[in-house]
């Protein structure tokens, strides 16, 4: 069993703010960890996917009067959209009676639509947390197998805790059509299942590569600017992540498409057809499926203030990630799925060129040394660490 990190956030920010949102993709955890958040509080939940509890909030003013003690969890709350408003009417009553806070615990599948229906109707009301796939602290063992079974499965707890690789992999196949033939029609894009899967593979192909969308498109039979729709509704589901480039006070031509990463590793896995830890050695994704992992782990780790991106100049000089802790104030971080890692001329252009205060190699080992260029190699779990001493 594992304890979510993000427990602790929710179940303090609940004691400040009357409603809390926690966003992710479908079958991350939310749902358990909302039980888990109020196992010891009165509390009533709501499935607005269920056609019964939908039917209660017909008149929510007067079913949520019923509870009005009680902490309410309403689920899939995307599939309700109109319910905001009346939220902010209780909320705003309850103010006015001094017991506002910790009133609404609220869950959902996609992020920017939601954000947009909340944030018009909850503004000042509402705090927002995403909850991402398992990280290693989360499962108790950051190092060895234990860290290269998240890797190669990814961090869906299902998938994670899966008997084997082959009923991990089954489960995973599952989602993944579960979320083309159910899931995003649901949202409302008429997108064939087949053309989506489609360029859901593609970017697994692409893993970490700079988004080409006149590629992609000529690839798909489609307009360069359908690319950019299909991918937009892929970063709102929380299924892939956009990393910007990293401009800084730089006078360089630097590059300024996005890189595009699919956020689970083992969603890449499985759109690639690699079935276990062994077969992912040898496959040329490699590098790229770790550097995704590493990233995607990183970012999740990161306080709201440091700013996630990557660096790369016209001439090749390049870092895989850039953490902004402040005005023109950098960490670079290199990402190597090696034990042996080369560093090569063009990270430490880049850093130059930045002028990062702190330079890093992870890399697939467990120790941590230093290297030339004040540059420190460490594991992921020892960076998470060294992250966590600067941001406390």
């Amino acid at each position: 069993m594992y304890t979510r990190e993000l427990k602790h956030k929710i179940v303090s920010r609940l004691r400040h703010t009357p409603a809390v949102a926690i966003l992710g993709p479908r079958q991350i955890g939310k749902t358990t960890l909302a039980h888990e958040i109020t196992k010891d509080l009165p509390s009533v939940y709501l499935d607005l996917e269920n056609h019964a509890d939908f039917q209660k909030l017909k008149d929510p003013a007067h079913y949520l009067g019923l509870h009005a003690d009680k902490l309410v969890i309403l689920d899939e709350i995307q599939r309700y959209p109109d319910l905001f408003m009346s939220l902010r009417g209780i909320i705003d009553a309850r103010r006015e009676e001094g017991r506002g806070n910790g009133r609404f615990l609220v869950l959902g599948s996609a992020s920017n639509k939601l954000l947009k229906q909340s944030s018009e109707s909850l503004a000042g009301r509402i705090h927002y947390s995403e909850l991402t796939g398992l990280n290693p602290f989360e499962i108790n063992k950051p190092h060895g197998e234990p860290l290269q079974k998240l890797w190669m499965r990814g961090g869906f707890p299902v998938s994670y805790t899966a008997s084997d690789d082959h009923t991990s992999q089954i489960w995973r196949r599952d989602f993944v059509r579960t979320y083309l033939e159910r899931d995003i029609p649901q949202l409302g894009p008429r997108i064939p299942a087949t053309t989506l899967r489609h360029f859901w593979t593609m970017l697994a192909h692409t893993q970490g590569e700079l988004l080409n969308a006149t590629k992609l498109a000529g690839s798909l039979g489609v307009k360069s600017i359908t690319i950019g729709r299909y991918l937009d509704l892929m970063v709102d589901l929380l299924l892939v992540r956009r990393l910007e480039p990293c401009y800084g006070n730089v006078k360089k031509r630097l590059i300024k498409s996005p890189r595009t990463y699919i956020r689970d590793s083992g969603i890449v896995h499985l759109l690639l057809q690699i079935p276990n830890y062994e077969a992912l050695l040898g496959h040329p994704i490699l590098g790229k499926s770790w550097e995704g992992f590493v990233i995607e782990t990183i970012i999740n780790a990161l306080p709201w203030d440091v700013q996630p991106f990557f660096y790369r100049t016209s001439a090749g000089a390049e870092i895989d990630l850039v953490l902004e802790f402040g005005l023109f104030e950098y960490w670079a971080v290199e990402i190597k799925a090696s034990r042996t890692p080369k560093l090569t001329k063009g990270f430490h252009i880049a850093c130059e060129d930045l002028k990062v205060k702190r330079k890093f190699v992870v890399y697939t080992g467990e120790e941590i040394f230093p290297t030339s260029h004040e540059t420190t190699i460490l594991s992921l779990a020892h960076f998470i660490d060294e992250l966590r001493k600067q941001t406390e």
